[in-house]
């Protein structure tokens, strides 16, 4: 039986991987850094400071959230 096909932000990892050359990992230990902030301040903060497309960095906040019960 085949794997699921993984759906909503998770989607975009295997791309945030290959595009910017670091695990989803590092990315979540740079938002949790950033906790305090909004949804929108983290994503501003991922595209200004580190380069990150708006769909990239919206699915990692966007996951992140989620996982931390924000």
């Amino acid at each position: 039986m085949p794997a699921e096909k993984v759906k909503g932000p998770a989607s975009y990892f295997p791309s945030i991987e290959k595009t910017y050359g670091k695990p989803v990992s590092h990315w979540f230990s740079v938002l949790d850094k950033l906790k305090d902030k909004k949804h929108g301040e983290m994503v501003s903060a991922l595209k200004t400071d580190h380069g990150l497309g708006h769909g990239h960095a919206n699915a990692l906040v966007a996951y992140h959230r989620a996982k931390n019960g924000k």
